[in-house]
């Protein structure tokens, strides 16, 4: 009787189209939010939340923005560290050129720049698709590294080609800087994070998602019915980019606090994104976050145990570390294809008939 959907009724459109329609989600979500706001900060270290928390709830929306092209629209991408580094970048020249704006507001500014951006990347799909538009978006992450490396006034023309960011506060409390407390990072973050799932659920579960839904399950035949291919996917490119740049920003103003395009928006990290989508599950908001989760806590647990608890070296935890994690990728894909979110849909489905076994 913990899980059951079956009492459930729904009288009206309204109640079938609201974010959680089947009571247990809709009290786990409640229940999940005011933890992470009412009782994590009580036992939250510097050490945990600037390690662990705070890289998790920012890749978490970089790990949405992807979910949002790639499982629910069907289009892939390889350039997502490009975007977040047009979040980042954004961020830098806002906060230098207004300085008294709101700095919540140059993060969702960052976030449309990056919008902008991405519908100009986002062109070619509207030509090709599959590893053709892959390899265009590959192309994105290079250019646009390079060119906020190469070009001068990205950078203010430091000598070190790196960008600092500025201390800023938000509603008079220090966000930004070596000065700001874990605790209101955490907040921050937090914030966001959880406006960006609420946003990408209701995004998804109304008629832009269906429309991307329609051109990922097949294209040719959403077009027959009457969905404009241009602007379901330019407006896939669109949001998928502001919430990658809003990513992007959080990582360089909360996070970093000083960055450099080559190091810290490398292909890789491209790839670690594309990575916790594909572990969470394609097409999943719950994914994205138990994706994010897999590849930002499991590594620093394994550091803990390997070098705290058996005293290895960090160079050779490292390398354990690596296979570690990629040995549990290829179990957790073999186990569930489709990702750590079908695990729990599979869960949920045997509490549903518990304590019957089919």
């Amino acid at each position: 009787m913990l899980y059951r959907e079956a009492g459930d009724f729904k009288t009206s459109y309204a109640s079938d189209n609201q974010t959680f329609p089947i009571r247990f989600d809709r009290y786990a979500y409640w229940v999940v939010v005011a933890a992470a706001f009412l009782l994590l900060p009580l036992f939250l270290t510097d050490y945990w939340a600037n390690s662990i928390v705070v890289p998790f709830l920012i890749y978490v929306i970089a790990a949405l923005g992807l979910n949002i092209l790639i499982g629910y629209t069907g289009l892939l991408s390889l350039g997502t560290a490009a975007f977040m580094a047009v979040g980042a970048y954004s961020t830098f020249k806002l906060t230098t050129a207004f300085p008294g704006m709101p700095i919540y507001i140059v993060f969702i500014l960052s976030g449309f720049v990056t919008a902008a951006v991405g519908v100009l990347f986002g062109l070619p799909s509207l030509k090709i698709k599959g590893f053709y538009l892959a390899v265009a978006t590959l192309a994105a992450q290079f250019f646009l590294i390079w060119l906020f490396t190469g070009v001068g006034w990205f950078f203010n023309f430091s000598t070190t080609g790196q960008i600092a960011m500025p201390e800023r506060s938000m509603f008079g409390v220090l966000i930004t800087g070596a000065a700001a407390s874990s605790t209101a990072v955490y907040f921050t973050c937090l914030i966001f994070a959880v406006a960006m799932a609420w946003l990408a659920r209701n995004l998804t579960r109304g008629t832009m998602g269906r429309t991307w839904m329609a051109i990922r399950d097949m294209d040719i035949a959403a077009e027959i019915i009457g969905v404009n291919p241009l602007i379901a996917k330019l407006s896939s490119f669109a949001v998928s980019s502001f919430f990658v740049g809003v990513s992007g920003a959080l990582m360089f103003a909360c996070y970093l606090g000083a960055v450099e395009a080559g190091e810290a928006f490398s292909i890789n990290k491209s790839f670690l994104v594309l990575f916790m989508v594909i572990i969470g599950g394609l097409g999943s908001i719950l994914g994205s976050f138990l994706g994010a989760a897999f590849l930002v806590v499991l590594p620093v647990l394994l550091k803990i145990l390997l070098v705290d608890g058996f005293g290895w070296p960090a160079d050779l935890a490292r390398h354990v570390e690596v296979m570690i994690i990629g040995a549990l990728i290829v179990v957790v894909l073999i186990a569930e294809p489709h990702g750590m979110a079908a695990l729990w849909r599979t869960i949920k489905e045997k509490l549903r008939l518990w304590p019957f076994p089919h």
